[in-house]
């Protein structure tokens, strides 16, 4: 039930359409369990007529009237099922739309962590093929499931009243049938919800062979690439097959209905009206009684289309609902402040897990200041959290333990928005959109002049290689970034975060694919031109960071130490190990001055 509340809820302003399918549906079916009644009155109008040897000019004019009142009813029913299969569409279309709106809206307020959670491609599958699944079994409910109830019951109570006993042979076989579609779907449902999961795997080999392409060809790994897709393919293959087995059970089970119920009413029929000379049933009762077993057995097999349709939407509409229901584990504040003074920061005894569940700590005991405009670097070996610490600032996750303030101010209590206007982040894996170089700069700055941008371009580097393009500043980005290089992507993302003007920039290893005069000059530009924004700057290379205020050495998730260049220089084993390896020069005494 809570399911289909939260679902309904995206109908919206397509309730209307919703309504009025049903209300031509009730029209069509009054119309077409009538025109059988209406059959079987000519017929035995004309039998009457023909054993009283009438005049044959009033047979005519009964004809013509029994004619036309068909043909006007024919049209009805034709008008009223053309109007309500375009308001199901209508409103089946509308409302995965409104579905895949809602979903996409609440993945955007979702937290690194709700996201890691689902991953990536589950939301895509749910977003589109569970989305599909939900608006056609919606589109079938409000046609399809109003109109079988509804033929069922208007033909089984005109049938009563031909005779008393013959539509019970119906009733014998609805045991039958209803067994056999239960037992479908508890033999079918499981295997929709396995294959739903591998759907998930299978969009992930897929995104993952896309956007890693270059390397795949590089590697020459195309074969091996191919038998991964084909096996996640093959499982989903086989699940859908095993489950599409079962389901095909349906059809035979109601043609074998559908049958066993048109011989016995034709035997028992044409047995009542031999045995009774007509008295009890004559033929035209006995036409409209074939009609009408043949419109409940149809009205039963438009159930159990309706019926396998639910089926499979079944684990879909949970598996969004699922999406709609998450609570995102980063929200603003009831009352929160929308300005930071400063880039401030301080770390007070923080700790930090990705999971409540996790055993192990990602970051330990971090206490840490530094002052606004100051310039920080971090340096340490890979999975010592350097990228962890610094999403802890903008509030990408939230800390386990302790607090971290910015602008003298918890990050808790600031309005999210404001929070990230001012704290720019260049995070490791840079992004750019399909768009121009102009549309994806102005992610930093939607207001942000030519002039501005290109400030920003000449402080990042990258103003020279954006005006040798055709096009300069409208040269057309295709998806990821592909058209660029690495080096000339992380220079247009460092440009896009300095048009936030922020109080804090954060660079994530965001100069690793430009040569050291380029990261030199990136650097110094920063100095001048953002002297009061606080510059935190994560690096593999010493000589990135080793102008800055404070170094901080980290070290499975905790300070191992913090100083200038010479003061770890003197006395850190970890910087003087990283610091000779990269140098040129040969000299091991660690009181070198440099």
């Amino acid at each position: 039930m809570h399911i289909i509340k939260q679902l309904l809820k995206s109908v919206r302003e397509y309730k209307k359409e919703s309504i009025l399918a049903p209300i031509f549906i009730v029209f069509e079916v009054i119309m077409e369990c009538i025109i059988p009644f209406i059959v079987a009155k000519f017929i035995n109008t004309l039998q009457d007529f023909t054993s009283s040897n009438a005049n044959a000019e009033e047979l005519m004019k009964k004809i013509i009237i029994y004619g036309i009142l068909l043909l006007v009813m024919a049209f009805i029913s034709l008008f009223c099922g053309i109007m309500a299969a375009r308001m199901a569409s209508r409103a089946s279309a509308g409302f995965a739309k409104n579905l895949r709106h809602d979903l996409y809206y609440k993945v955007q307020d979702y937290s690194f962590a709700n996201i890691d959670k689902f991953s990536a491609p589950s939301l895509v599958t749910r977003m589109t093929t569970d989305v599909s699944n939900v608006r056609q079994s919606y589109m079938m409910i409000i046609r399809t499931a109003i109109r079988s109830p509804l033929l069922l019951i208007f033909s089984m109570t005109i049938s009563f009243s031909y005779h008393s006993t013959l539509p019970l042979i119906f009733l014998i076989i609805l045991p039958i049938l209803a067994g056999g579609l239960y037992l479908i779907f508890i033999k079918a449902h499981p295997l929709f919800k396995k294959v739903f999961k591998k759907y998930d795997r299978l969009n992930n080999t897929v995104q993952e062979n896309v956007r890693a392409m270059r390397v795949v060809k590089a590697y020459v790994r195309e074969d091996y690439e191919m038998e991964k897709f084909d096996s996640a393919n093959s499982e989903v293959a086989n699940d859908f097959t095993k489950a599409e087995k079962i389901m095909s059970m349906n059809n035979p089970l109601m043609v074998f209905s559908m049958y066993a119920c048109m011989i016995l009413v034709s035997f028992f029929g044409a047995k009542i009206i031999i045995e009774s000379g007509a008295s009890d049933l004559n033929i035209g009762d006995l036409t409209s009684l074939t009609t009408y077993t043949m419109q409940m057995l149809s009205s039963l097999m438009m159930f159990s289309f309706v019926f396998l349709t639910v089926v499979i939407s079944t684990e879909s509409a949970s598996r969004i609902v699922e999406i709609l229901d998450e609570k995102p584990t980063i929200v603003n504040p009831e009352n929160p402040v929308y300005e930071v003074k400063n880039g401030e920061i301080i770390f007070k005894d923080v700790s930090f897990k990705y999971a409540r569940s996790a055993q192990k700590y990602a970051l330990s005991d971090i206490d840490l200041t530094i002052k606004s405009g100051e310039t920080i670097g971090i340096l340490g070996g890979t999975g010592s959290s350097k990228s962890t610490l610094i999403q802890l600032i903008s509030r990408l996750y939230d800390v386990s333990e302790g607090e971290v303030l910015v602008g003298g101010v918890n990050v808790k209590d600031y309005d999210l928005t404001t929070l990230r206007n001012q704290v720019a982040v260049v995070l490791q894996k840079n992004v750019l959109f399909s768009g121009t170089i102009k549309e994806n700069l102005r992610w930093g700055n939607k207001e942000a002049s030519d002039e501005e941008m290109i400030e920003a371009c000449k402080l990042a580097q990258a103003h020279d290689f954006v005006s040798q393009f055709t096009n300069g500043y409208d040269t057309y980005i295709e998806q990821g970034g592909t058209n660029v290089s690495g080096g000339q992507k992380q220079r247009l993302c460092i440009a896009r975060a300095l048009l936030k003007k922020p109080k804090v920039l954060i660079l994530d290893d965001s100069t690793s694919a430009v040569d050291t005069k380029t990261d030199a000059l990136i650097r110094k530009g920063l100095k001048d031109y953002l002297p009061e924004t606080t510059k935190i700057i994560i690096a593999q290379r010493v000589a990135s960071i080793k102008d800055a205020d404070k170094i901080i050495i980290m070290e499975n998730g905790t300070i191992n130490a913090i100083g200038t260049h010479k003061e770890l220089l003197k006395t850190n084993e970890i910087y003087k190990e990283v610091y000779y390896s990269q140098s040129t020069k040969k000299k091991k005494e660690s009181g070198v001055n440099e």
